[in-house]
């Protein structure tokens, strides 16, 4: 199975809640090896950068053994809203 920046979209709602996902393939040919995510769930709320991370991982573990490189940048939705306005 390819992994695709809209299956990891679809992930990342329907396994977290996530409100808002932007995910950007990476890989110089867009061969799908890398990504680039910013996830704003309210999960996040609470909790510390690693442990959001560590959420992120867990939802995506099948995928990330197919992916060599995963930046990730999650926010609570009152951090998106104040980086939004910034």
């Amino acid at each position: 199975m390819a992994v695709t920046a809209d299956h990891i979209r679809e992930k990342l709602i329907t396994e977290i809640g996530a409100v808002h996902v932007d995910v950007e393939d990476t890989s110089p040919n867009r061969c799908a090896a890398s990504f680039k995510v910013l996830v704003v769930s309210p999960q996040f709320e609470g909790k510390p950068l690693l442990q959001r991370h560590r959420l992120v991982n867990s939802c995506l573990a099948n995928e990330l053994k197919e992916i060599h490189a995963f930046e990730q940048k999650t926010l609570t939705p009152e951090q998106w809203e104040k980086q939004k306005h910034q």
